[in-house]
C-alpha cells in the first residue's frame, strides 16, 4: 500500500519522463522515442521544488494524481 508524502499535483504531458531527483525534486526530461538522439533531448527541468527527503526501505513515485507517494521496498 502506497503512503502519500506531498501533495503536488504535477499535470502529465505526453513524451515527457517525471521522475523524482536525487534533491527531492520532481523533475522532467524528454523521452527518448523513435530513434531520437541522446543529446537532442536536452537538461531536465524541475517542474515543482519540493526537496523531500527520503527514507531508506522505501520506493519514492508520482502517482495518478501528480502527487509524490512511497512504498515499502519488498526486500529480505
Amino acid at each position: 500500500m502506497a503512503q502519500k508524502v506531498e501533495k503536488v499535483g504535477v499535470k502529465r504531458e505526453k513524451g515527457w519522463l517525471y521522475y523524482i531527483d536525487k534533491q527531492g525534486n520532481v523533475s522532467r526530461k524528454k523521452m527518448a522515442r523513435g530513434g531520437a538522439k541522446k543529446q537532442n533531448l536536452g537538461k531536465a527541468e524541475v517542474v515543482s521544488k519540493t526537496g523531500i527527503k527520503r527514507e531508506a526501505g522505501y520506493l519514492y513515485f508520482i502517482d495518478k494524481q501528480g502527487d509524490i507517494s512511497r512504498a515499502k521496498m519488498a526486500r529480505k
